[in-house]
């Protein structure tokens, strides 16, 4: 009973969470007041999972990569009223650190 309960407590232990904003920006790309549609809400994450936390297991945490996915959520050409965001997860063995893209898909209007 007492080893079960030291292996509950070093797990607990042994898993955390950190989140932490990295940016904020009023778009992706230069826009022309009026001069957009806007498509709808997108959020995208790109994670880079760890073994141990310090051997990388995967490919991943690419801020222009979750831009790039979160504008082609609905088919747009830019995000505005960009949010991004990191957070780390360790648990045991593995652990993951990921990018979250948070805006608003547009559409440019086309030039005449």
């Amino acid at each position: 009973m007492r080893l079960a309960l030291l292996l509950g407590l070093l797990a607990v232990s042994s898993s955390s969470c950190i989140r932490s904003p990295i940016a904020m920006m009023t778009s992706t790309r230069p826009l022309a007041p009026g001069g957009y549609t806007e498509l709808g809400p997108v959020e995208e994450t790109d994670c880079l999972w760890y073994l141990f936390s310090v051997f990388p297991i995967s490919s991943g945490n690419d801020f222009q990569a979750a831009i790039r996915d979160a504008i082609r959520q609905r088919s747009g050409d830019a995000l505005i009223q960009v949010t991004a965001e990191t957070y780390y997860q360790n648990f045991l063995i593995v652990s993951r650190y990921c990018t979250i893209v948070q805006g608003i898909a547009v559409q440019s209007a086309s030039k005449p």
